[in-house]
Parts: structure tokens; C-alpha cells; sequence
């Protein structure tokens, strides 16, 4: 009754993040088709499609949105535009989804074929990427492409898995500079400094979301399905043994300062919950799943003020000023409340919790 509760109130109350298109909101709207998925109830349906055709017009341009900006974050408020397009068989949701996917088309690409994390930062790739665009683009290629851009999505979770990984922890640095030139990047590996929870929870959505749509039959499954549960293992080993959450810095337990994050745990917690009931993962690992939930609502939701804390408000690499990756710098970020990064988690684990 306490997360529904919460639920109802955050979603009456809910507000546009920004006027511009924007990721965030798509995290609450993926939450909120996910519960309509779960329980049927249409109010979650409706608050969705209230909101994209707020974005969109009637003809399918989406609003106060730049393909120019090449920004992979655009791509995530995208993807309720399939379920919205397919019970609805209204055209503006497909035209909205393929301005989308004419971004992909024209997006700047590493040497390696990896997407740029945005314009104004090239030759780099993000886990935060990967979650922001690989799940869209494979439910677009299957719906309208022949699922002909399969081989480039596996291709690119590849080239991460080869880049990205820490082959002691088993853990992904939060980015990588190709170029090795940015100052945050290590002059040899091109890598970020630390294990950001939040950044391995987008990577652990990616790659349940994207093996969902791309299914068991086809040659691209099995070497995203091993990443998922070598992630998800690595990632265990730093689970908190009292609240079952992360911390912000994922293997720096004791350092000053980290604190148990709700994002990232979420975000984790998500892509246990959904590994298992689709089958990528063990059925034991439900347990680390659930447990996870059920640490972020008994340490940080709080039904008097109708607020859910512990979200790092974000962070990223570098920019102005400049953010070098460092263990003081996601220190450094403000924590805050109901933040939609962090409520769009909650509602797709809650989701999860509803369906295991």
C-alpha cells in the first residue's frame, strides 16, 4: 500500500522535467507503460499517452526536439512510441519514432562503430548510451527494419564488453574516450576512473530490454546474455549484506562519503527481477532482486512526505566545469528526492515485483 500510495500521488502531481524532449521523462513514462503492462490499469496508459501527444504533433514531428544535437539521450523518451503505435494504430507514434531512428541513422560513430555519447562529446561512449538507445533501436528494426539492425546492436555491447570491462572486478567504468584525449580518460585504456552504480544500472537495462526484443532465435542473443550474468554477478559480490542496496561508487564500500544510491540499486534490481522472469537469468537470483526493492523502500521512501530519496542528481564526464571521473567528484553531486531517473526506476522494478 506504501508504493502505491506513492505511486498515485507522484504520478497526479507529475510535471514535464523540461519543456525541450527529454530522457528523464521518457524514465517515468517506460515506468508507468511498464505498470499498465502489470496490472492493466488504464490511468497508466492514459498518464503516457497524455504526455507524449503533449510532445508530438498530430502530424508525428516531435516537439522542442534537435536530431542536430546527436544526443543518444534523445532516443530513451521513444520507446512507449511502439506499444503507443500498436494499440492505438495511430500513424503520428510510428513518424515519431522514425525521426528517432533517422538520428540513429546520421549519429556519429567511434572507429569502432560504438554511437557517440552526444555531439559535444565525441568519440566517447557512456553505459548511460546503451540504455538511452540499443533497446529502442532493436524494437524499431524488428517492428519496421527486418530486424536487419540486430547485428550492429550486438556489435556495439561488444565492442563495451572489449573496451569497458574490468576483467578483476567484472565490473564497467562508467565511460571511454576512443581518442584518449579527454582529461578524465586514461591515457592508455581511454577508460573513466570508477564503477558508478547508476551507470551500471542503465548497462544492466540495456541489455535485458534489448534481449527481450531481439528473443532467443536469433545469433546475437548469447553474447549479450553472458554479459547480463557476468554483470549481474560482479555486481552481487558489492551488494550492502544489511539493505541489499549499491553504493554510489560501486566497490569503494568504505570510502568517505559513499552512500547507498537508489537509482543504480533500482536500475539493478530491474534488470535481475526481468532477467529472471524472462529466463536470461537463474531463478535464484530473484531473491537479490526483490531484496533490493524491498532495502530502497525501507531506507529512503518516505509516504508522510510523499518523497523518495537517496537519488544522485546526476553525474557524467567532463564538460564545464569539468567533471573528471574521479571518486571525489561523484561525491560531489547533490543527492536528492522523486527525482524522475529515480522514480522511473522505482515504477519499472515495481513492475517487476508485480509480475515475479
Amino acid at each position: 500500500m506504501k508504493t502505491n500510495d506513492f505511486i498515485k500521488v507522484y504520478l497526479e502531481g507529475y510535471s514535464k522535467y523540461k519543456e525541450k524532449w527529454n530522457y528523464e521523462d521518457g524514465c517515468v513514462y517506460k515506468g508507468a507503460l511498464d505498470l499498465y503492462k502489470a496490472t492493466n490499469d488504464k490511468e497508466y496508459l492514459n498518464f503516457v499517452k497524455a504526455f507524449i501527444d503533449e510532445s508530438i504533433s498530430e502530424s508525428g514531428e516531435i516537439l522542442r526536439y534537435e536530431i542536430e544535437e546527436f544526443n543518444i539521450d534523445n532516443i530513451n523518451t521513444g520507446k512507449v512510441l511502439f506499444d503507443l503505435y500498436e494499440m492505438t494504430r495511430e500513424s503520428k507514434y510510428k513518424k515519431a519514432a522514425m525521426q528517432l531512428r533517422e538520428q540513429l541513422q546520421k549519429h556519429p560513430k567511434t572507429e569502432e562503430g560504438s554511437f557517440w555519447h552526444k555531439k559535444i562529446y565525441p568519440n566517447q561512449v557512456w553505459l548511460d548510451g546503451l540504455y538511452m538507445a540499443m533497446p529502442f533501436y532493436a524494437e524499431y528494426e524488428k517492428l519496421f527494419n527486418k530486424s536487419q539492425g540486430f547485428e550492429d546492436i550486438h556489435k556495439q555491447f561488444m565492442v563495451v564488453r572489449d573496451r569497458v570491462k574490468d576483467l578483476e572486478s567484472g565490473l564497467y567504468y562508467h565511460g571511454y574516450d576512443e581518442s584518449k584525449k579527454e582529461r578524465w580518460s586514461h591515457p592508455e585504456t581511454g577508460l573513466s576512473q570508477n564503477f558508478w552504480s547508476r551507470a551500471m544500472g542503465w548497462f544492466v537495462m540495456a541489455m535485458v530490454d534489448t534481449l527481450e526484443v531481439i528473443g532467443e532465435g536469433t545469433p546475437y542473443f548469447l553474447g549479450i546474455q553472458e554479459m547480463l550474468k557476468e554483470s549481474i554477478d560482479a555486481l552481487l559480490k558489492y551488494q550492502d549484506k544489511q539493505t541489499f542496496m549499491w553504493y554510489q561508487v560501486i566497490d569503494q564500500i568504505h570510502g568517505e562519503g559513499n552512500y547507498l544510491e537508489t537509482s543504480g540499486t533500482l536500475m539493478i534490481a530491474y534488470g535481475i527481477l526481468k532477467g529472471v522472469r524472462l529466463g536470461f537469468l537463474p531463478e535464484e537470483y530473484q531473491s537479490f532482486g526483490k531484496k533490493a526493492f524491498t532495502g530502497v523502500i525501507e531506507k529512503y521512501l518516505d509516504t508522510n512526505t510523499n518523497h523518495l530519496g537517496g537519488i544522485c542528481g546526476v553525474a557524467g564526464l567532463g564538460n564545464t566545469p569539468y567533471r573528471d571521473g574521479s571518486y571525489e567528484y561523484y561525491m560531489s553531486e547533490k543527492i536528492i528526492e522523486n527525482d524522475p531517473k529515480g522514480v522511473g526506476a522505482f515504477l519499472m522494478t515495481y513492475s517487476e515485483m508485480l509480475r515475479s
